[in-house]
């Protein structure tokens, strides 16, 4: 894959772990914070090809952009993109968790039903981004180049087939097969992944697994 300009809004774990990856893999990178100057740490141990800066800044500069902020913070952080997110690739890697409800036998909570999904939410809230949901149904630690035993899926789905195969080139760059689910309203099935994989993960602090699809 060609190196690419890859904004990514939010700094958080997740935030840093792709970014991480994608200046290990030879892209540009923008980290966004709303307060960039805390991120001066991460730009000074990161190579020349990464920079910081606000939500918008890093819309602006990134050909790919990746949404990676809490699920509560996502529609905000989208509206602070303005514009700047028109006719991007948006891999949205949120998930609506609800963080004021703690999980219940490990089950953790969600916002939406299953009747609607976040990245429908944002898709109408930015419709002429376009909009791919990705790295949503695995631990940070294991989103670039996981060490398993085989190659494992990220589910994927979005209104934009051009979009899909941008979403699918990096993952395959990252080590990952792309199982495409089909259009946005499959982020409904997608999302609530979140909540199989985290219950090991908050149970017995097993985080090194992933989904596999398996064919005959």
């Amino acid at each position: 894959m060609n190196s690419k300009k890859i904004g990514i809004i939010g700094s958080g774990i997740v935030g840093q772990a792709l970014a991480n990856g994608f200046v290990r893999h030879g892209h540009k990178v923008m980290l966004a914070s709303r307060e960039p100057a805390k991120l001066e740490d991460w730009r000074t141990g990161a190579t020349a090809s990464a920079s910081t800066g606000t939500f918008a800044e890093a819309a602006r500069f990134g050909e790919v952009v990746v949404l990676a902020v809490m699920g509560e913070a996502a529609e905000e952080a989208v509206s602070l993109c303005g514009d700047a997110l028109n006719g991007k690739v948006v891999l949205d890697a949120t998930n609506p968790i609800c963080k004021s409800a703690p999980p219940e036998q490990g089950v953790l909570r969600l916002f939406t039903t299953l009747d609607s999904s976040l990245m429908e939410r944002l898709q109408a809230k930015a419709p002429q981004a376009r909009f791919v949901k990705a790295f949503s149904s695995v631990a940070a630690g294991l989103m670039v180049n996981p060490k398993l035993p085989s190659k494992p899926s990220m589910f994927i789905c979005g209104d934009d087939s051009a979009a899909k195969e941008t979403a699918r080139a990096i993952l395959d760059q990252f080590g990952w097969e792309a199982e495409d689910m089909g259009r946005a309203a499959a982020a409904r099935a997608i999302e609530p992944l979140c909540i199989l994989y985290c219950i090991p993960g908050i149970l017995k602090n097993d985080w090194t697994r992933a989904f596999k699809v398996l064919r005959a």
